[in-house]
């Protein structure tokens, strides 16, 4: 409990200088900027990484300031952990004027100290092994409207993960050997929503098939995202999202589905199961109560399973937890964001970061 109060209070202190740097970006002749860029200290736990202290910055681009170009955003950040691993991200959402391009995107390097425990939904505990790689991915796409908030263009995806170590010297892991894993695919997204960052209204609706390659494997993934936002009254907000990922072909170990994470299903340990496909239903309450301050109460169920014939309701992995919201930025209705959650096989963990989940 003294853990979880004093997160709360540095949430509460980096809320209000995320508020000074927000107040300084902004022009006060015109209450108009087409940038504003909040740098701030971050800081946080969860499962895989346990506490960690970095920095961060946020910005939000409105380069047209126009009513038919929704805001973009773009974030980078660097962590350091107490588990010795560090972290680097930069992730962006563009949509150019009049949104007739839009792309998103992820790069990443790693300096990764992680923990294996197999393939497979039911793997135990004492099966971990801890093993080392650096990591670097890059995944983005680059689309063209096709229609109303509808757009269409190609995926790429980068993953290389080397310099793999174990804890062990007597037993040889073959999953986790060297792989870099190149992948190209065609992205349909519908998206109506109308914050990126913190969504009220709206859907979002995508389908990505990507073929992949890594040495000896080739295989077809199929990505089906699913979102919807509605505001009941002034101040509540609910959500949903259903995501489906399916594998024809057999995936390396470091492309398998995977649980947990900060974005997907949060409270379990990042990759704590592994499997060919993946399902999973998540639904979230948010409110905001008194100022600035709100709340939120979030849940979910996942499925893992190796083919269609091993799909049953059998080791149903479930997570649920609560939060707080601080808005950082009314104008743009911009969240920071405090979740703690907790998973099944006794797993939990902390969030904390700028927007919402999903």
């Amino acid at each position: 409990m003294k853990q979880v109060i004093n997160v709360i209070g540095l949430v509460f202190l980096t809320g209000l200088v995320t508020l000074k740097g927000f107040a300084q970006n902004m022009d006060t002749a015109t209450g108009y900027r087409k940038i504003k860029v909040l740098p701030v200290p971050s800081f946080g736990y969860s499962p895989e990484t346990g506490s960690y202290i970095g920095a961060v910055a946020l910005f939000i681009l409105d380069f047209y300031h126009d009513t038919n170009t929704r805001i973009s955003n773009a974030k980078v950040e660097f962590n350091y952990t107490w588990r010795r691993q560090m972290i680097f991200e930069g992730e962006w959402n563009y949509f150019f004027k009049q949104e007739k391009w839009y792309t998103q995107g992820l790069l990443q390097y790693m300096k990764y100290p992680d923990l294996y425990y197999g393939i497979g939904e039911t793997t135990p505990q004492n099966d971990e092994v801890l093993f080392e790689s650096n990591r670097v991915v890059a995944d983005f796409n680059i689309l063209r409207k096709v229609a109303d908030k509808t757009f269409l263009g190609p995926k790429f995806r980068y993953l290389d993960y080397r310099a793999v170590q174990y804890d062990t010297s007597d037993i040889v892991y073959e999953e986790l050997k060297d792989a870099g894993i190149g992948g190209i695919g065609l992205t349909l997204l519908k998206d109506t929503r109308n914050n990126l960052l913190n969504s009220s209204a709206g859907t979002y609706l995508e389908m990505t098939p990507t073929y992949n390659y890594a040495g000896n494997y080739s295989y077809l993934k199929l990505w089906a995202d699913a979102r919807g936002y509605k505001s009941i009254g002034p101040k509540l907000i609910l959500s949903g999202r259903f995501l489906n990922e399916v594998t024809i072909g057999n995936a390396p170990f470091f492309d398998r589905s995977l649980i947990g994470g900060d974005n997907k299903i949060r409270g379990f340990y990042y990759g704590r199961y592994r499997e060919q496909n993946l399902s999973t239903i998540q639904a979230e309450a948010r409110m905001i109560v008194w100022w600035r301050l709100g709340f939120a109460v979030f849940g979910g169920l996942t499925k893992l399973y190796p083919g269609f014939e091993a799909l049953s309701f059998n080791n149903v992995k479930a997570n649920y937890g609560a939060g707080i919201r601080f808005v950082i930025d009314r104008k743009q209705n911009i969240n920071l964001r405090l979740d703690y959650a907790i998973a099944s096989g006794g797993q939990d963990g902390f969030y904390i970061s700028f927007g919402e989940s999903f």
